[in-house]
């Protein structure tokens, strides 16, 4: 826009969203820093969302859990995890439409949409009119979705749809990084319980090798045939006879 132009209103508008998300996220960047799990990273993520966009009664993000199925994983509010439900129990609504999608979906009245009419009726019922749902995706992946609830009808237009696509997004890259951060960590602590195990089984071994006069191979079957007898890990059976052989050698 050339300098001796004033803005337009379209751009003032563009402008405070812009700085909204801005000052939404710095503020998230902060706390992330202080997060121990995805589960607190996700309550934040929510409670940030209902400041954000106005009119907001509650929040909530629906992803996959272990076992595949869609679940809400943090929630501001019990009535958000009650029309989350209604959309799994159902399989139709909203959020599901955004994650499936990949596209924002707002929904100015649950007492007259008919996209999705039982889900729009019962969630009425809830107390819930207006919606703005948007899908959680970190470069190919849809991890799931983000959606924003309000008591009173046409609570959301264009400026809240903006504002929960740039949210969203941010949050999808934070979340995936979150991830990967603990399935790294995840990874690396059963590397080195691999380690430990390898460690005492090798150990164990060699006391075998010693005190029976076995070759290694013979020594590994009497640990094992050992663990099977006691109902026991190999790893447990090696330590307590490395203990018990140290306690006798004091």
């Amino acid at each position: 826009m050339p300098a001796d132009l004033p803005p337009t209103e379209g751009s003032l508008s563009d402008l405070a969203a812009t700085q909204h998300i801005a000052a939404a996220f710095a503020r998230m960047s902060g706390l992330f820093l202080s997060a121990e799990t995805v589960t607190t990273a996700l309550q934040l993520i929510t409670a940030l969302s209902v400041e954000m966009v106005p009119r907001t009664a509650g929040a909530g993000i629906t992803l996959l859990d272990r076992e595949g199925e869609r679940v809400t994983a943090a929630a501001t509010d019990r009535v958000v995890e009650a029309a989350d439900s209604l959309q799994y129990e159902l399989e139709t609504g909203p959020c599901l439409d955004a994650w499936a999608n990949r596209t924002v979906v707002r929904v100015d009245d649950f007492a007259v949409d008919d996209r999705w009419p039982l889900w729009s009726r019962r969630a009425a019922q809830l107390g819930l009119r207006s919606s703005v749902s948007a899908p959680l995706v970190a470069g190919t992946q849809a991890l799931g979705a983000i959606k924003v609830y309000a008591a009173e009808p046409n609570s959301y237009g264009a400026r809240e749809d903006h504002l929960l696509t740039m949210f969203s997004a941010q949050a999808a890259m934070l979340l995936s990084n979150m991830r990967a951060a603990e399935d790294a960590e995840r990874v690396s602590a059963q590397i080195a319980d691999q380690l430990r195990t390898r460690e005492a089984v090798t150990l164990a071994k060699g006391i075998v090798m010693a005190r029976d006069g076995v070759d290694e191979r013979t020594a590994f079957l009497t640990l094992a045939h050992s663990a099977s007898d006691q109902r026991t890990t190999l790893r447990r059976v090696a330590e307590r006879l490395t203990q018990s052989t140290v306690r006798r050698l004091r």
